[in-house]
């Protein structure tokens, strides 16, 4: 059994284009091959910065609330955001479960490891990934952080300066694109697989916040997931289509990617 969880959070995005971020989590959960659908209730309006993190108040919250909707779900969960910072409640769940035999593929054109000092905006999706091991606000870090050799980020292609020095004094794996394959290369499971979907080509698939050229290409992707073994939970973010047309190319994307990770 596999349940939709949908967090049709926008806050932890800077991008204008964040509210397009409900309707997106919204529309792509449908698209999951899930035996249900559980919709978050989270919060809609803004915030004000607090320790360096814009909306952190919200942010807070909605966690909250995505892990009181955890706690009712005994199926597999595939998460379905908005914003990438939904993420954070179900990987935590799953580090309970499985421990430290746990692997988080982060598959993401951003490797998502500023700090609040570090990146001005406070945009806390782009924080993520640094908040899996511990290092991150109060209130959004996991309470039991994850060791590196725990996170393999594949796809990256447009961290700065700052986010590659934390890279490597870390020992966080990354991948690009052209070596995206050698992110599998020994992975054994449990597999908890986050995709943001800026990852893409964008002229594939542009229904993004921030679209980086150079992308993966979606078949590729589909293939890459289709070879991962004993996924046990996953996540899809970032879907923030421009208008209420649909768009079926993407849609069918979005299927396909929930398909292979629901296999």
């Amino acid at each position: 059994m596999t349940t939709a969880l949908c967090v049709p959070q926008w806050q932890g995005s800077a991008s204008s284009r964040a509210p397009q971020l409900m309707a997106g989590a919204r529309r792509a959960a449908e698209l999951i091959p899930a035996d249900t659908v559980v919709t978050v209730p989270v919060l809609e309006t803004g915030g004000g910065k607090a320790a360096g993190i814009r909306a952190y108040d919200m942010l807070v919250e909605n966690q909250r609330l995505t892990r009181e909707a955890l706690a009712g779900i005994g199926d597999r969960v595939i998460t379905v955001g908005g914003d990438c910072a939904v993420d954070i409640p179900p990987i935590a769940a799953a580090h309970t479960r499985y421990g430290d035999a746990l692997t988080v593929l982060w598959i993401d054109a951003h490797p998502d490891v500023y700090s609040p000092q570090t990146l001005p905006s406070g945009a806390f999706h782009g924080m993520v990934v640094r908040a899996l091991p511990g290092d991150g606000p109060t209130g959004l870090t996991l309470e039991h952080p994850l060791a590196p050799h725990q996170v393999i980020i594949a796809g990256e292609r447009a961290g700065d300066t700052s986010e590659h020095e934390y890279l490597a004094k870390t020992g966080l794996r990354r991948y690009g694109v052209d070596d995206l394959e050698r992110a599998l290369d020994g992975l054994r499971g449990p597999v908890y697989v986050h995709i943001d979907l800026d990852v893409l080509e964008p002229t594939a698939f542009g229904a993004t916040c921030y679209p980086e050229p150079n992308g993966v290409q979606p078949q590729r992707l589909i293939d890459l997931i289709s070879h991962v073994d004993d996924i046990i939970g996953a996540a899809i973010t970032e879907h923030a289509p421009s208008s209420d047309d649909v768009n079926l190319d993407e849609s069918e994307v979005i299927r396909q990617l929930g398909t292979a990770l629901t296999r």
